[in-house]
């Protein structure tokens, strides 16, 4: 249950994920923030809701197998078996956010779900979206539904970034004035806070090679990462090794298999170690010379290549998508293009036989990072967002 008594209820944050997504990244400190006045709904669990319950968010779960399917395949063929959990949960949700001022939705299912129960609780509607709503990444079904729903039930719509953003304004035709930006914060405190001085005991600890020059790419294993295109470099890069850290988390199994099958073909198998999901990304950044990024699609904000810079890492990454409003080219870091296995190499071996620039580069980027992607910044605009609405509540 929600804490404290109905006048303190502001909000009503949901969420369609237990995982740890940068969604639900995004979320934790905002929730945290407003956890004397608000509660998070869940609608599936997982370690979200332990990291939310440890910063003293009141959670609530309502699981339905069903609605997890809300997907291109459940709506193009099987929404007749969906319907009944989907109205459930709008149902659920709508009960909830009746005792509340604003309903915050944090991803486009949670859009349809929060939104479209708005008859029900006629509560003021946020929509944070995280996602470039395009074709490339979702079903005309779903993107004629967010469309409608983006239109006409949210009453403040939030975007992390300026592609984001651009993206859902082609989709919508609704005006930039619709929408705020507000791009992810950071928590620079938990890297600085990293003991880095011996890097050789650090990567002893974390069971790394303790003296190669080593690179690092952070995040769930999935085909538009492009994990595949840093093992096509490393084939070509003889004196480097790679650290994947994440898993696969959305029925992607197939495709990391194909990575350690890639790796052997290549023959470069002892040079990839695959770390698996890590809890301390901070430590993990700390141990490694550069940060990939490798993303073939664009990337609707890039958290992981801010927490690159956070950590005083070089970082080389794909300039498309909410990339372009992070980094600046051999600045505070290095663009390549998406898929260019050669200039990403080219990349690589210059900041290896480089470590002046490499320092150069990482220096700058952790002013930047402390500077311009704050989580105090952050907090700052996502509540005078929620604040602006909730007068209108």
């Amino acid at each position: 249950m929600a804490a404290g008594n109905d006048r303190d209820r502001a909000i009503l944050f949901v969420d369609q994920s237990g995982e740890l997504g940068g969604a639900e990244f995004a979320l934790l400190p905002l929730a945290a923030a407003c956890s004397s006045r608000s509660e998070v709904v869940l609608l599936s669990d997982g370690p979200f809701r332990a990291r939310l319950e440890e910063r003293g968010v009141s959670v609530r779960v309502l699981s339905n197998a069903r609605v997890s399917k809300i997907d291109r395949e459940a709506l193009r063929f099987a929404w007749l078996y969906a319907a009944p959990g989907i109205i459930r949960q709008i149902w659920a949700i709508a009960q909830v956010a009746r005792r509340y001022d604003v309903l915050f939705l944090n991803t486009q299912k949670a859009l349809v779900l929060g939104a479209l129960g708005k008859p029900f609780h006629r509560r003021q509607v946020v929509w944070y979206l995280h996602d470039i709503m395009s074709p490339a990444h979702f079903g005309r079904a779903q993107l004629m539904i967010v469309k409608w729903l983006a239109r006409h039930a949210a009453d403040r719509i939030v975007v992390n970034s300026q592609a984001s953003a651009q993206a859902l304004m082609e989709l919508t035709g609704l005006p930039a004035e619709a929408m705020s930006v507000v791009h992810n914060g950071i928590d620079a405190a938990a890297f600085t806070q990293v003991d880095a001085h011996d890097i050789p005991a650090l990567r002893r600890r974390l069971g790394l090679p303790q003296t190669a020059w080593l690179a690092g790419l952070f995040g769930r294993l999935a085909a538009w990462k492009g994990q595949h295109v840093a093992i096509d470099a490393l084939a070509q890069l003889p004196h480097v090794h790679l650290v994947l850290v994440g898993g696969a988390l959305f029925g992607e199994d197939a495709y990391a298999a194909s990575l350690r099958d890639q790796a052997q073909r290549l023959g470069v198998a002892e040079r990839v170690h695959f770390a698996g999901f890590q809890d301390d990304m901070p430590t993990w950044m700390k141990a490694v010379d550069v940060i990939l990024h490798t993303s073939t699609e664009p990337e609707p904000f890039g958290r992981v290549i801010v927490e690159g810079m956070a950590a005083a890492r070089p970082v080389v990454a794909t300039g498309a998508g909410g990339v372009s409003e992070i980094i600046r080219h051999r600045v505070n870091g290095w663009i390549v293009q998406p898929r260019d296995v050669a200039g990403l190499v080219e990349a690589v071996e210059t900041l290896r036989r480089t470590p002046e620039l490499a320092q150069r580069l990482a220096d700058q980027a952790c002013v930047d990072a402390q500077r311009r992607f704050s989580v105090e910044r952050y907090l700052r605009e996502m509540t005078d967002v929620i604040e602006e609405v909730k007068r209108r509540a």
